[in-house]
């Protein structure tokens, strides 16, 4: 059973919000952690073939200037499934990440077989007294540093949210001495209601 300290954490920064309207992946970052430590990074820019709204600039700070000389998307995503190997994965909001993954990788016919897991709603159900969970958030109610102007690139994004992942399995460890955490844990924790986490957790063997 794998463990939930070894993993790829991902974020990507798109041209829109969906796949299935035509947006595209701009940007891909990730991290991989190795027993709790981050031990390799990814990060690329991907020329879509379409413009970046000012909308879009203006969020993520990625111009169509700077998309002009990066590699095509497929040639990216090639290198970061070969990157992503059989790892488990974890995004902030990954029903978003998981849908331009899916869709990206389905484009160059590869795919990934780890599982993936949303760490925002772990940490809703984890850190229920904070004040929200968005990243920004959580980064400080963990006391995890941080440079908010960088927040939105996507290298930065995933390494933030490793902090935040790493904190949330130190609060495990710390409140219901589960020294080994299993990924699998964490997957069934997130489709546990809030009200019912600490019973799973006390009960896990």
């Amino acid at each position: 059973m794998s463990n939930a300290d070894t993993l790829v954490i991902l974020d990507f920064e798109t041209t829109g919000l969906s796949p299935d309207m035509g947006d595209r992946a701009i940007e891909i970052g990730a991290v991989l952690l190795e027993n709790g430590q981050v031990t390799d990074r990814f990060q690329e820019l991907m020329n879509p073939g379409i413009s970046v709204s000012g909308f879009i600039e203006g969020f993520t700070g990625i111009s169509n200037a700077m998309l002009k000389d990066a590699s095509p998307c497929a040639d990216v995503m090639h290198r970061f499934a070969d990157f992503i190997a059989d790892h488990n994965l974890v995004a902030h909001n990954a029903s978003f990440d998981k849908r331009f993954l899916d869709a990206e990788l389905k484009r160059i016919s590869r795919n990934y077989s780890g599982r993936f897991v949303c760490s925002m709603l772990l940490a809703r159900r984890l850190f229920q007294n904070a004040p929200n969970h968005k990243l920004a958030t959580l980064v400080e109610y963990t006391n995890a540093a941080a440079d908010d102007a960088l927040f939105h690139r996507a290298l930065y994004d995933s390494e933030m949210t490793a902090k935040v992942w790493l904190a949330m399995l130190g609060d495990i460890q710390q409140r219901y001495a589960i020294e080994n955490i299993p990924f699998e844990l964490l997957y069934k924790l997130t489709k546990t209601p809030a009200k019912s986490v600490d019973k799973l957790l006390s009960s896990w063997k």
